[in-house]
């Protein structure tokens, strides 16, 4: 049997009871170490679990897939993702190899961050399409996630934005030369991708449009979602671009048209209160 099981977003104890019980139990487990990370390290899983863990990086996962899967037709194997198992698409790549290796799975859930946002007060079922913000580069500044977002407002939606992740990243002369050098992990900071959007706005009114979303449009910035040092910032777009979050992982929401309740709660988290004050931020329903 393959387990995937989720261990949800604090630190070892949120594993459920469930997941604890088949990890016990498996011959090998493997902790996916590149979509997401805990607040603790692999040493105080293991500790906690009281299993080896076998760190499975994004090459494993996606290039040696049948070697992770290796004697699961025999044996318990488990597959450990942070938040839920189905919080990336590479996960339901791993269940289609094992139902074509004739392997039966397990899914045992958890918390993820496209639940535990509700932590901030705006309503799940008033989310959107979901956005990825990557990290720009001097070459390569896409802005395809903008015109979702953008998209997402116009319908009154709110978006939640994953920042990016960069672990075990070469540069580009190392994967050129086949050097097998990787770049210190990276996270993306609720600044960073603020600084981002605002750029974005920027050239788009250098190109005559009107964007849907302003310095000034309320935003939300959280930090360590469901650790116990877990920060929630609101205030608006410019605003969070000098928010202090602290240490990763950050996830930045874009509002849309907010409930009455939905403004009140966001209120508890206000960098300014003046932010509630005026402008779109009163688009309520």
């Amino acid at each position: 049997m393959l387990y995937l099981v989720g261990l949800g977003l604090g630190d070892a104890k949120d594993i459920t009871v469930k997941g604890l019980e088949a990890v016990r139990r498996c011959r090998r487990v493997y902790l996916e170490a590149y979509t997401s990370v805990l607040t603790v390290g692999k040493e105080a899983l293991e500790e906690f679990y009281g299993k080896e863990l076998i760190l499975a990086d994004r090459e494993m996962v996606e290039q040696e897939a049948d070697s992770l899967l290796k004697e699961a037709d025999v044996c318990d194997v488990a597959f450990l993702v942070v938040g839920d198992p189905f919080g990336a698409t590479t996960h339901s790549d791993l269940v289609l190899r094992a139902v074509k290796l004739g392997i039966p799975y397990k899914v045992i859930h958890n918390a993820s961050i496209m639940n535990a946002v509700g932590c901030c007060g705006l309503q799940l079922y008033n989310f959107g399409e979901t956005v990825s913000i990557v990290f720009w580069t001097d070459t390569w500044k896409p802005e395809s996630f903008f015109d979702k977002i953008e998209k997402n407002r116009q319908n009154g939606m709110h978006t939640l934005c994953l920042l990016d992740i960069k672990v075990k990243e070469q540069s580009l002369e190392n994967l050129m030369k086949g050097r097998k050098i990787y770049e210190p992990p990276r996270y993306m900071s609720v600044n960073q991708a603020a600084e981002q959007l605002l750029a974005i706005i920027q050239n788009r009114r250098l190109q005559g449009e009107k964007p849907a979303i302003t310095e000034n449009t309320i935003c939300v910035g959280l930090a360590r979602v469901g650790a116990p040092d877990e920060k929630i910032a609101s205030g608006t777009l410019q605003q969070m671009s000098t928010v202090e979050l602290g240490a990763p992982l950050h996830s930045l929401i874009v509002t849309g048209t907010m409930h009455p309740l939905e403004l009140e709660m966001l209120k508890l988290f206000s960098v300014d209160s003046s932010s509630f004050e005026n402008n779109e931020c009163q688009r309520t329903t």
